[in-house]
């Protein structure tokens, strides 16, 4: 289904899988700004509720595949719906669990619909747009992402730290409920394009372009997280801001992410995913250099937590749509593959960047990490590039 106009069914479609969106982004980072809580809280160690993250980003690695293969020949509407209900589920389970098993073993449960419900939303909202602002409408659904970051997260922290981290979990429970409701009222009927076998679809890995694709999201992107994981001592102890305002700082990274998704989206279909994604990548190894010189001062920290954010972000529509274009017949299943990358990504930008803190380099180490990452996926669009005009001279002599 593609539709020509942009009918008020269309846009609260849109805005269904935006809500969605919201509470997967609530789910997926309140848990950072609520831990010295949920450690004293269920009296366990803070290292031991950093595993409650850990956990989690392994149900999206497992649960992006299986979730798209499980539900391959149904039709979307209703694998939407089911998924949003599985985030309400087990997010309030989570929130009653009361030992440290159940809270891991809900976490990850509650981790594995969250590749598939980007995936299929990202093919779902590419099939409502217009003709031409596909990418557009990709980056309508991940604005749920940004705003969660704005609003949701600081909430649920704030809830968390003054009444109970219980609540905060309810809360993005209640969300996700109100979100299977959207979509279920609002998202037309649309047929499953699934004609093959899960099995047949995993065909699309015998192609270098797609592993250079999931190259490009596991450690180009990488570099977005290096940066970020590392953002709070980098303001305190680089720039000097008081440990009170890491909040406001959040936000303001937030409203970065909000404008980059937008802006990536806008520029993926004026131009090409592709070159959108290299253009980006080159662009967050110049932030991230530019963030080491300039973070000592508060007004250009400030400045730089935003452009980082942004250029980070707005990556997001265009390697969604790169991907989809580059796996037909097996759109759901790459789009949903992705996000487990962009999980890959985030264990291993905080990993390498915290190498350098440890071995005593200081709080602006992890950006050098976070360029190189950057370069990388940069050096893997060439390649990409490369790939497809040899693939266009081959097609042409044949």
């Amino acid at each position: 289904m593609k539709s020509t106009n942009a009918s008020p069914l269309i846009k609260l479609s849109l805005i269904s899988l935006t809500l969605g969106g919201f509470s997967i982004g609530m789910t997926e980072f309140l848990m950072m700004g609520i831990l010295p809580d949920m450690s004293k809280a269920v009296n366990i160690t803070i290292p031991e509720a950093g595993h409650l993250i850990s956990i989690y980003a392994l149900g999206v690695v497992i649960g992006a595949p299986l979730m798209v293969g499980i539900t391959s020949n149904m039709p979307p509407k209703k694998v939407l719906i089911g998924l949003m209900l599985m985030v309400c589920v087990f997010n309030g389970l989570f929130g009653v669990a009361g030992n440290y098993p159940l809270l891991m073993a809900t976490r990850f449960m509650a981790g594995l619909p969250h590749g598939a419900f980007f995936g299929i939303g990202a093919v779902v909202a590419s099939k409502l747009a217009e003709p031409g602002r596909e990418a557009r409408a990709v980056s309508v659904m991940f604005a749920g992402l940004t705003v969660a970051n704005i609003i949701g997260v600081p909430l649920g922290t704030y809830i968390g730290h003054h009444y109970s981290w219980r609540y905060s979990f309810g809360l993005i429970a209640v969300v996700a409920l109100l979100a299977a409701l959207a979509v279920k009222l609002w998202m037309p009927s649309i047929k499953s394009d699934s004609e093959t076998s899960f099995l047949k679809s995993l065909n699309i890995f015998k192609h270098k372009e797609l592993w250079l694709i999931i190259g490009i999201s596991t450690i180009g992107t990488g570099g977005m997280f290096a940066w970020i994981s590392y953002i709070a001592p980098l303001m305190t102890e680089v720039a000097g801001f008081n440990p009170n305002s890491m909040t406001i700082i959040m936000v303001v990274a937030g409203f970065g992410m909000a404008a980059g998704n937008f802006m990536g989206g806008r520029l993926a279909d004026r131009f090409s995913p592709l070159t959108t994604t290299t253009l980006l990548l080159l662009s967050m190894v110049v932030t991230l250099f530019l963030t080491i010189g300039l973070v000592q001062f508060k007004p250009t920290a400030i400045l730089m937590t935003f452009v980082t954010g942004a250029v980070g972000f707005g990556m997001i529509a265009p390697m969604q749509m790169l991907i989809v274009q580059q796996a037909k017949g097996a759109e759901m299943l790459a789009s949903a593959l992705l996000q487990a990358t962009s999980n890959m990504a985030n264990a291993l930008g905080a990993f390498l960047g915290g190498l350098p803190i440890a071995a005593g380099f200081g709080y602006t180490s992890p950006e050098y990490v976070g360029a190189g990452l950057a370069f990388t996926g940069f050096l893997f669009c060439l390649l990409l590039i490369a790939a497809y005009k040899q693939r266009a001279k081959s097609m042409a002599m044949a």
